[in-house]
């Protein structure tokens, strides 16, 4: 899967800002919480 197929814009969810597909967690979210030092698996962990 590419990366644009992962990220979704939908107006009605969280106010139209780029998502993570099927979750409602922002991509401005994940980068925060890498640039704070979170890893991807601490991130993502248990979500399949």
């Amino acid at each position: 899967m590419i990366h644009s197929q992962r990220i979704t814009i939908e107006p009605d969810k969280r106010a139209g800002k780029p998502c993570i597909r099927n979750m409602r967690i922002t991509v401005y979210d994940v980068l925060q919480w890498m640039a704070s030092g979170m890893s991807i698996d601490r991130i993502f962990g248990g979500i399949s």
